[in-house]
C-alpha cells in the first residue's frame, strides 16, 4: 500500500507552487539572524573570516538548502517517516554511547571527518515528530487517558538516558522540554503536569547525589560565582562584565576588550550574546530578540493555520525547541540559570545545532505551504 493511500489523498502541488507559496519572509528572518552570527564570529576572530566565520557561512549555506528542500516535501511524507527518523536518531545515540568522540569532558560526537556529528541535537528534532505523530493517532477521548501516556514516555525516557550518560544536561533538559510540550499541545489533562511537577521535587534532591562532581560545581557557582571567581565562577563573572559594560550603543564592532583581549571564555559559541552587548550594546541585543521573536511568532500562526494534527503539534514542537535554546542560552550568560552549554541558536559556532535548527524550520515551512492537507486521524498510523 503506498504512503499516499495510507495518509489520505489530496491533490498534490507542483514545485513552482510550492516555491511560490514558501514563506520567504521568515527565509530572510533566518538569513539576517545567521548573519548577526557571521559578523559577531568575525568579530571575535579579530576580524577575520578564519577560524570560525567562514566555516559557519559554509554550514549555513548547506543547512539552508537543506531546510527548503525539507520544506517542499509533502508533510504526509514526514509524518510516514516520523518513527524511522526516530529510531535512526536512537541509533546513533547508542554509538555514541559505545565509540563517540570525546571532548571536553564528555562523550557526545561522531566523528565523520568533515565535522563532528551530535547525534542529540537530532533526537531534539526526531522526538517531536514522533510524539506529533503518535497523538495525531490517537482521538481526543484517547488522547485524555492515562494509558495513553506510557508509550510517549518510553520515547522520551530513551534518549534522555542515553544522553545523561554522554554526559549533556543541557540537551537533556531541551528533550524532556520538548516533549513535554507535545504532551501539553496535545490535550493531555493539567493535572498529570501538576503531579508530575510536584513529584519532582523530591526527585530532584535525590538526584543531586548522582550528578558528576563538574556539574554539581555548576550548581553551586550559579548560587554564588564569587566564591570561586578564578575558577569555576570565572566564566559568568566575566560574562557579566561584558554584559553591563556594553552601555546602550556598545563599545563597537571589534572594540570589545573582554573578548578582543580573550577575558572571555567560548566567546565564540555559548557566550556569544555577551560579545553582542559588550560591541553593539542593549541596541544590538534588542534587534536580536526582535528577529527571534519575529520567527517564533510567525511559526505561531502557522502552527494556527494547519488543518492536520500532526503538521500543528510538528510546528509547535519546533518553536518550542527554538524558544529553549534562546531562552537558556541568554539566561545562562546572565548568570539566571547554571551554565548548561546550550549555544544561542543560529548565531554560535557550531554545525550540529544550526543543521538541527534549519531542518525544524524546514517542517515549520512544510507545514505552511501544506497547511490544506488533511491527515486521517486514527488507523495506519497508530
Amino acid at each position: 500500500m503506498g504512503i499516499s493511500a495510507r495518509i489520505g489523498s489530496n491533490k498534490s502541488k507542483t514545485i513552482r507552487q510550492k516555491m511560490s507559496e514558501l514563506n520567504w519572509f521568515i527565509v530572510l528572518v533566518i538569513c539576517a539572524v545567521a548573519g548577526f552570527g557571521f559578523a559577531m564570529l568575525y568579530s571575535v576572530a579579530g576580524g577575520s573570516v578564519d577560524p570560525w566565520a567562514k566555516n559557519q557561512f559554509i554550514r549555513f549555506l548547506g543547512g539552508l538548502v537543506l531546510m527548503i528542500s525539507i520544506a517542499l516535501i509533502d508533510i504526509r511524507v514526514w509524518m510516514f517517516l516520523a518513527y524511522p527518523l526516530y529510531a535512526v536518531a536512537l541509533a546513533m545515540l547508542v554509538v555514541v554511547d559505545v565509540m563517540g568522540e570525546m571532548g571536553m569532558g564528555a562523550q557526545r560526537w561522531i566523528n565523520l571527518g568533515f565535522m563532528n556529528l551530535q547525534p542529540s541535537e537530532f533526537m531534539k528534532i526526531a522526538l517531536v515528530m514522533a510524539l506529533a505523530r503518535y497523538f495525531h493517532c490517537l482521538t481526543d477521548e484517547e488522547t485524555v487517558q492515562l494509558k495513553s501516556l506510557f508509550k510517549p514516555i518510553i520515547l522520551i525516557i530513551l534518549p534522555v538516558v542515553l544522553v545523561l550518560r554522554q554526559p549533556d544536561l543541557g540537551t537533556t533538559l531541551l528533550i524532556v522540554m520538548g516533549g513535554i510540550t507535545i504532551l501539553f499541545a496535545a490535550g493531555v489533562r493539567m493535572w498529570i503536569f501538576v503531579f508530575s511537577f510536584l513529584a519532582m521535587i523530591p526527585a530532584a534532591f535525590g538526584a543531586w547525589q548522582f550528578l558528576k562532581p563538574y556539574q554539581k560545581q555548576r550548581v553551586l557557582t550559579f548560587m554564588d560565582p564569587e566564591t570561586d571567581p578564578l575558577g569555576a565562577g570565572y566564566h559568568i563573572i566575566q560574562s557579566k562584565i561584558a554584559l553591563g559594560s556594553g552601555g546602550v550603543y556598545g563599545k563597537g564592532f571589534i572594540q570589545g576588550t573582554q573578548s578582543q583581549l580573550n577575558f572571555l571564555p567560548e566567546k565564540q559559541t555559548d557566550f556569544i550574546f555577551t560579545v553582542i552587548a559588550e560591541e553593539l550594546g542593549l541596541i544590538g541585543g534588542l534587534s536580536l530578540l526582535t528577529l527571534y521573536l519575529v520567527l517564533m511568532g510567525y511559526a505561531m500562526i502557522i502552527s494556527l493555520s494547519v488543518k492536520s494534527q500532526f503538521g500543528r503539534l510538528l510546528t509547535l514542537g519546533m518553536v518550542m525547541t527554538f524558544f529553549l535554546y534562546m531562552f537558556i542560552n541568554i539566561a545562562m550568560v546572565m548568570g539566571l540559570v547554571p551554565v548548561v552549554g546550550v549555544p544561542l541558536p543560529l548565531v554560535s559556532y557550531g554545525g550540529s545545532a544550526m543543521l538541527t535548527l534549519l531542518v525544524g524550520f524546514g517542517f515549520i515551512l512544510s507545514a505552511a505551504i501544506h497547511k490544506e492537507t488533511t491527515i486521517p486521524r486514527g488507523g495506519a498510523f497508530a
